[in-house]
């Protein structure tokens, strides 16, 4: 058991027989009352997002996951394969589990998947990662003064935004966190 003022982004707990996984959280202190802290949770098996109100000092049921590095593999319908790298078991998840972070997995990148009394039950990200451009948006040199940037299309077929001198063929590396550009990266 936790404290409620121990709750911070990524804590995962139980509450009511479900796994709650903190996504975001503020703690807000009145002049005569006590402490709230307000949390952002997504349901770790149904997928959903909602809000949460404790008091400071509430008691709530933490729970310790299991992490293992697996490998990418393909997609297959609605699954994605992976590789455990240690057993060489292939554990397939829903791609709906990824919602719009899928477009970050490509073939052999290595991520995290974490379990629960074996069942895998939510994933890590590494927080950065290198891509190649497959395409870039034509796009007219105007003003530099003001950061001029272009929408590429990255190999696994994420959007984002860029500076004008990246081209098709170059590598990038993104900042998976924030899904913005980095650097380019020297092949």
């Amino acid at each position: 058991m936790i404290d409620s003022n121990q709750l911070r982004k990524g804590t995962t707990y139980i509450e009511s027989g479900e796994l709650y996984k903190v996504i975001d959280y503020s703690h807000n202190k009145t002049a005569r009352g006590g402490a709230t802290i307000r949390v952002t949770i997504r349901n770790l098996r149904s997928g959903s997002t909602t809000q949460k109100t404790y008091n400071s000092g509430a008691k709530i049921e933490d729970v310790k996951v299991e992490g293992r590095t697996v490998q990418y593999l393909y997609e297959d319908g609605d699954f994605l394969t992976f590789m455990d790298m240690q057993t060489y078991e292939q554990p397939q998840l829903r791609k709906d589990v990824f919602g719009d972070e899928f477009q970050y997995l490509k073939e052999n990148m290595e991520i995290k998947l974490n379990s629960y009394e074996g069942e895998i039950i939510d994933y890590e990200l590494p927080s950065t990662m290198v891509y190649e451009v497959v395409e870039v948006e034509n796009a007219v040199v105007g003003d530099r003064a003001n950061n001029p940037q272009k929408g590429i299309t990255l190999e696994s077929g994420l959007v984002i935004q860029a500076p004008m001198f990246i081209n098709v063929g170059d590598t990038v590396k993104i900042n998976l966190e924030r899904c913005e550009y980095v650097t380019r990266v020297n092949s």
